[in-house]
């Protein structure tokens, strides 16, 4: 099959590039920049500004595309510029949404697709959220082809797990930096809640076997990885791995929200609540779907990544700054 990616050179989409080429797809990525390792696998790449909506129509028409993923839609303006430019166009369009849309706070375990869409506290879950309404609508209205992914929190091989109050715009090496120079570490609360992290390569194999597969329009299933541990063992997983004693600071959230308001939105709107899925419905459709990357083996491949590019090993100044005020700050008071 003809399979185009939007995005397409990220981390859980590089996966998906790699593993569809060995499936024996023809795989096309869209992006501005290319990729040049993706290219060398065979790759086609399709040089265009995502988010100007007639240069994508121009870009893909003449391309004879069977199924379309995006992996960089995050508003509805996104996502009424994928289907103007993919319908009828296409026979099956891959939606990449979030295990955030799930209601918050958390009232059931292991969260399954049933659970409500409902995250009151994240701005990116509730456009994340309008996405998927609003392609659900195109699906009955117009019987656009849509399949919905939710990943958990993902990581690979040029992707850090990060840390519950770090986000994931700061540079990823900045948590393993702070950990290797013998800095404490926060953890919100007592570090105890569950949480799922889930490598690319593991949430690639789902993806692809949707890929073409009919039965799955209309749906939407969350990928994840089935070995959920609590932050004091993800932190400990890191101080292993890096031959380092993890010094844990925990602050409770709500001290945390009063001194920064801003840090509801990742706090109570993902990273505190118990992130325990049920892959029930994904294993149906996809029977080969069986995650298998532990944190410790894919910890261990990231790591050796980054000593094999020191030229990534950046740490976030600011970042960094800001976590030894938290935590001088909390020490004066508690």
């Amino acid at each position: 099959m003809n399979v185009l990616c939007i995005g397409g050179s990220g981390n859980i989409s590089a996966s998906v590039v790699r593993l569809g080429i060995k499936k024996g797809h023809h795989m096309y990525i869209l992006n501005r920049h290319g990729d040049t390792a993706l290219e060398a696998l065979g790759a086609e790449h399709i040089a265009c500004d995502i988010y100007d909506g007639d240069a994508l129509k121009n870009a893909v028409a003449g391309l004879n595309i069977d199924v379309a993923m995006d992996f960089i839609c995050f508003t509805t303006e996104d996502a009424r510029r994928d289907f103007e430019a993919f319908n009828g166009r296409v026979r099956q369009f891959i939606f990449i949404s979030s295990c955030t849309v799930y209601q918050k706070p958390c009232l059931t375990t292991p969260v399954t697709e049933d659970v409500p869409l409902k995250n009151p506290f994240s701005d990116y879950a509730q456009n994340k959220i309008a996405c998927e309404l609003y392609f659900q609508e195109r699906y009955r209205e117009d019987d656009f082809p849509i399949t919905i992914v939710r990943p958990s929190h993902t990581y690979g091989e040029t992707k850090l797990v990060v840390g519950p109050l770090m986000g994931w715009q700061v540079p990823h090496w900045s948590f393993a930096d702070r950990i290797l120079r013998g800095k404490p570490v926060i953890v919100q609360d007592t570090g105890r809640s569950l949480w799922t992290v889930t490598h690319s390569d593991d949430i690639a194999v789902g993806i692809c076997g949707l890929v073409g597969n009919i039965a799955s329009i209309g749906h939407a299933f969350h990928i994840t990885n089935e070995m959920p541990m609590t932050w004091n063992e993800i932190m400990e997983t890191y101080g292993w791995l890096l031959k380092r004693k993890v010094e844990l600071v925990h602050i409770p959230t709500e001290y945390i929200k009063k001194k920064f308001p801003e840090m509801a939105q990742g706090i109570y709107g993902d990273m505190s609540e118990n992130g325990v899925f049920d892959n029930s419905k994904i294993k149906r459709f996809v029977p080969e779907y069986a995650p298998h990357i532990t944190l410790r083996e894919g910890l261990t491949r990231s790591l050796a990544w980054y000593e094999a590019h020191p030229e990534a090993q950046v740490a976030d100044a600011e970042y960094d700054a800001w976590t030894d005020r938290l935590i001088a700050d909390w020490e004066a008071v508690k």
